[in-house]
């Protein structure tokens, strides 16, 4: 071999090993990156399943907000329709206090107006009162005060509110609305507001002592404002028939006293000329 040829093998053995050398660093590095990408893969992996993971969690936690939701919904349903119901108690209530307050001031002016009723002898005086109370307390527009005359059994007008006295009736004792009311004994009334008959009032309250007709309050219409008669009016027609019976029969029995002491004391005053 001549050392043209050695010195070419050299030069060729020379590659070679470099050709390896090379072939195994890249093998290094193909090792090197094929490891770096499991690690990579792993990596990824164990991101996806704590994503999964967290997923669970945050729909496990969807679940129960909604539930939650869910739940407090239904709770302030539940404190809606107990505060209606709580509202509609209060509403009740003030409606019922205003009702009470109103009853208690009617019974307050009963009693102040019988108190007033007693407290005169005067026949103009009482009914002058009787006039103030049922335009006052039972809201009466056009009415009319009956005294029954015991001589002719006739049932007359002597006081009265929106017509002139005049326009009102006489009465036959048992007759009509009026007479028969007093006749009775029985209050009649009707569930209208408003008679344009004078002779067919919508209330006649009779006035008795007793089994002794007095006279009537006949009421033929009521105020703007006043829509009908409410249980307390029927009360207060009955309170108000035995108090202004009584006080027109005292008033009478006291005028009349009042004129036979005149009498009396005229004819002594003769007899002492």
């Amino acid at each position: 071999m001549s050392d043209a040829d050695g010195k070419a093998l050299f030069d060729r053995k020379d590659e070679v090993l470099s050709l390896f050398r090379r072939g195994a660093e890249f093998m290094k590095e193909v090792v090197a990156e094929n490891e770096r990408l499991r690690n990579g893969l792993n990596q990824v992996r164990t991101r996806q399943n704590e994503a999964a993971q967290v997923d669970t969690e945050w729909e496990k936690l969807r679940v129960e907000l909604l539930e939650r939701i869910h739940g407090l919904e239904t709770e302030k349903q539940d404190v809606l329709e107990r505060l209606r119901a709580v509202e509609e108690e209060n509403r009740q209530f003030a409606n019922r206090y205003v009702e009470v307050e109103e009853e208690n001031n009617n019974l307050a002016n009963l009693y102040v107006a019988s108190y007033q009723l007693h407290s005169t002898l005067d026949l103009s005086e009482v009914l002058k009162i009787i006039i103030e109370i049922v335009i006052n307390l039972v809201g009466a527009e056009v009415f009319a005060v009956y005294v029954l005359d015991e001589s002719s059994r006739s049932l007359e007008p002597v006081a009265c509110e929106g017509e002139e006295l005049s326009a009102f009736p006489h009465v036959s004792l048992g007759s009509g609305i009026v007479g028969h009311s007093v006749e009775s004994g029985e209050t009649a009334c009707a569930e209208v507001t408003h008679s344009g008959d004078l002779a067919k009032p919508i209330v006649c309250i009779p006035l008795r002592v007793e089994d002794r007709p007095i006279g009537a309050i006949a009421i033929t219409s009521l105020l703007a404002q006043k829509e009908g008669f409410t249980p307390l009016d029927h009360e207060l027609f009955t309170l108000l028939a035995g108090h202004a019976a009584t006080a027109i029969f005292a008033a009478q029995l006291h005028s009349q006293s009042e004129r036979k002491l005149n009498t009396i004391q005229g004819f002594i005053d003769l007899l002492t000329k």
